[in-house]
């Protein structure tokens, strides 16, 4: 008795068929839909970000037509992490006083001008102002390393922003990174002004606030253990018969299923025995 191929199906073994090649294993069907998800995932992807870059690219355009008319010098650029504008000193258009983080009237008048550009991105993303200096040597009243310096020069960009520009806090970050990040050699006064920069970063990626996680009690001591059943935790709801004291093994305890003896009341005179 030969098996035939069900209705519908093509018999192999028939030799009218021609077989051409080697038979799909079963896991193909599996890995096309799952190439498939994966292109649909990445589609998705690229027009979020393709949304994202729109606004950044604007924002990219508008700076570089600022720095073209010479109302700042610095460089703009966009990179996986994001949107970066350095700006450096030109002349004797310094943005800080010497030694010191205070912003000069030319660096008041930058961030008027930048404030409009980068507030439309502070929506969607996050911005990070970076401070650099040279190597030149500082130690006073005020700073003790160029560290120091940059950082507070950073987080005083980052308070103008908030307070005269109304930039939300919850967006903006400060760091300093001193005269460890030069971008040329600390060799003459046009380099260490190239060095003397500060950078606008708009990061790809917001900032996540980590959620303060709950603290776990610490286990109670024996002591402790002991003294919450002796104590008022230990008795039950109001209405509640008080729970029985526990009997230490060996002191009397009555053997399981057996009744504890009760003392016979006692008896009247007329029913004392005679």
């Amino acid at each position: 008795m030969s098996l035939r191929a069900p209705k519908g199906f093509i018999d192999e073994s028939d030799p009218k068929v021609c077989q051409i090649g080697h038979p799909a294993p079963p896991w193909l069907v599996n890995y096309a839909d799952l190439m498939t998800e994966m292109v649909c995932f990445f589609v998705i992807l690229y027009a979020l970000s393709a949304a994202l870059n729109k606004d950044v690219q604007d924002a990219k355009s508008r700076v570089e037509k600022m720095m073209q008319k010479g109302q700042m010098k610095g460089e703009v650029k966009i990179d996986q992490e994001g949107l970066k504008i350095s700006l450096e000193e030109e002349g004797k258009m310094s943005f800080f006083e010497s030694g010191s983080a205070d912003l000069t009237p030319g660096m008041k008048e930058i961030l008027v001008k930048l404030s409009p550009i980068l507030m439309k991105l502070t929506g969607k993303q996050d911005i990070i102002i970076e401070g650099h200096t040279d190597n030149k040597y500082i130690s006073n009243d005020y700073f003790d390393s160029n560290w120091e310096l940059s950082t507070a020069r950073a987080t005083n960009v980052v308070r103008t922003l908030i307070d005269k520009h109304g930039f939300p806090p919850n967006k903006m970050a400060a760091m300093g990174y001193g005269e460890f990040r030069p971008q040329a050699p600390n060799d003459s006064p046009d380099n260490m002004a190239k060095n003397r920069r500060v950078v606008f970063f708009v990061k790809n990626v917001p900032f996540k606030a980590e959620e303060p996680k709950p603290e776990k009690a610490p286990p109670m001591t024996p002591k402790e253990r002991v003294g919450r059943q002796d104590g008022p935790a230990a008795a039950g709801p109001p209405g509640e018969a008080p729970a029985a004291d526990v009997v230490p093994e060996g002191q009397g305890a009555a053997p399981a299923g057996e009744a504890s003896p009760e003392e016979a009341p006692p008896m009247a005179p007329e029913e004392s025995p005679q």
